[in-house]
């Protein structure tokens, strides 16, 4: 899902004699589908389920935020299924089965993540609330097993899909593939957003209690399970479709993967402990890492609790907390889509990027702030901010690391940050919860408690902007390729 796996790859002319096709705008579109159903699946698991597991079935944050943080954490095996999606095609194509089975896989598993779900609440339910007995922990593992393998099918699909958009574009064309396959994927979280919002309508207040009686409408699952079932079954069918839509006839069309005659250094290529030796390669190198991690885990923390904050602290139903990731998914396409255009020309990149951490801090003062409110309006004109601040960040970030590394070494740098970056978001998943669960412990207002995780995420974004001023970009450029170099013979030494 990170722009960085589409980075990579050094193309060789297609044979002379039958020449290859290029890849269509209407095509690049076409293909953003399959991003547009990744963008709606993560609404449905890191929104939905995680504001229903914390809010109505009172499971403990921390726990809710780590089983979710499973399917992020085995982020490493994009490695094995890159590799093996180079070497043994599937059903006929290296990249398009992989594609296929992996997204019926995680749709399915997050179906019976839901299912589970129900039973751990219905354990809590019965406890009289959260407490560590055995038949709550046992339904608590279960879950995180699911949400395990829910990340492994992701895997299984979105780095095959991504060597596929590296296979069928050329060097000239495969920033426009980037961009559009990207944007696609906000999209997909706006809409999965709406749609969340429409669809889970009936769970309002007020249309809740003119369907059923008082005594079914105590029962958080009787309320949830049938309408949530509905979205569980309705939504991945509608991805598995789009997938489809995007992939069919693709690969065997365009894809160059038979005419290059070797591979560079893709993220799936890169393994956990050489991109860890590359990030450290030098101090420089290091300074740079340790920006991006401080940088993904403050802007990804908030992801696990922004809708609980929405139904605890502003009482909005499940439909209104849904159509939060809308507002920042719509913010942070902007961002994203014109600060190249016009911040970056006239400010810089490294200047760029201090503006949008600092932004996103001020936006994350402003989401406590509405706290204070109450008011839904000023949270949704909070979140639409720290969406455009985060679109420049992530926008000035990747510009900065781009023009930092050398161009023999890019594929290399890019692919270990990703892998870093996929892990950093997990971390950032699990920390928000045990953030809020110390902060549940601390304060009896549950805005304070959640604005212990934002404030955390604000201090976070200083602390970026201190490490990225420590940056120097010509001692960046002078080192990192020959540190990366000594990396890569030591490897091969070994």
């Amino acid at each position: 899902m990170e722009t960085s796996d589409f980075t990579q790859s050094s193309s060789t002319p297609s044979s002379p004699d039958k020449p290859l096709p290029r890849i269509s705008i209407l095509t690049m579109f076409r293909l953003g589908l399959f991003q547009m159903g990744l963008g709606i699946m993560a609404i449905l698991t890191l929104g939905i389920l995680n504001r229903v597991m914390i809010s109505e079935l009172g499971i403990n944050p921390a726990y809710a935020t780590g089983v979710l943080a499973m399917h992020q954490l085995v982020a490493p095996a994009r490695i094995w299924f890159g590799q093996l999606s180079d070497a043994k095609p599937l059903f006929g194509y290296h990249r398009s089965g992989y594609v296929w089975l992996g997204t019926a896989g995680f749709t399915i598993a997050a179906f019976l993540a839901v299912q589970v779900m129900w039973q751990l609440g219905a354990a809590v339910q019965t406890a009289g609330g959260w407490t560590l007995n055995t038949e709550i922990l046992g339904w608590t593992g279960i879950l995180g097993l699911i949400f395990t393998l829910y990340g492994l099918a992701l895997s299984a699909s979105s780095t095959p899909f991504t060597a596929m958009l590296v296979d069928v574009s050329d060097e000239d064309n495969r920033s426009k593939l980037i961009g559009t396959t990207w944007s696609m994927l906000m999209v997909g979280i706006i809409i999965g957003g709406i749609t969340g919002g429409i669809l889970l309508k009936s769970l309002d207040p007020a249309e809740t209690a003119s369907q059923v009686s008082a005594e079914v409408f105590s029962s958080p699952l009787a309320t949830l399970q049938t309408p949530l079932n509905r979205l569980f079954i309705i939504v991945p069918l509608v991805v598995i479709g789009l997938t489809l839509l995007a992939t069919l006839g693709i690969e065997k069309k365009y894809s160059r993967y038979a005419s290059r005659s070797s591979l560079v250094e893709r993220e799936d290529q890169v393994t956990l402990g050489r991109a860890l030796k590359v990030l450290t390669a030098s101090r420089q190198t290091g300074l740079f890492f340790t920006f991006l991690l401080v940088m993904t885990i403050s802007l990804f923390m908030q992801e696990g609790v922004l809708e609980p904050y929405g139904a605890d602290v502003f009482g909005m139903p499940i439909s209104e907390t849904t159509r939060l990731n809308s507002y920042w998914g719509l913010g942070t396409l902007i961002g994203v889509s014109t600060t190249g255009f016009l911040v970056v020309p006239r400010i810089g990149k490294q200047n760029t990027t201090k503006l949008g951490c600092l932004s996103v801090a001020i936006s994350f003062c402003l989401i406590i702030l509405a706290g204070f409110t109450q008011q839904g309006e000023i949270l949704k004109l909070a979140m639409l901010l720290f969406g455009l601040a985060a679109g420049i960040t992530t926008t000035g970030g990747l510009s900065l690391m781009l023009d930092l590394t050398a161009a023999e070494t890019a594929g290399t740098f890019i692919g270990a940050w990703g892998l870093a970056q996929a892990m950093a978001r997990g971390l950032a998943t699990f920390i928000g919860g045990w953030v809020l669960s110390i902060g549940e412990a601390l304060f009896t207002a549950p805005v304070l408690a959640y604005g212990l995780v934002f404030a955390l995420q604000a201090v976070g974004m200083i602390a970026a902007i201190w490490f990225l001023g420590r940056v120097n970009v010509q001692e960046f450029r002078d080192n990192t390729k020959q540190a990366i170099a000594t990396v890569m013979e030591n490897d091969l030494d070994g």
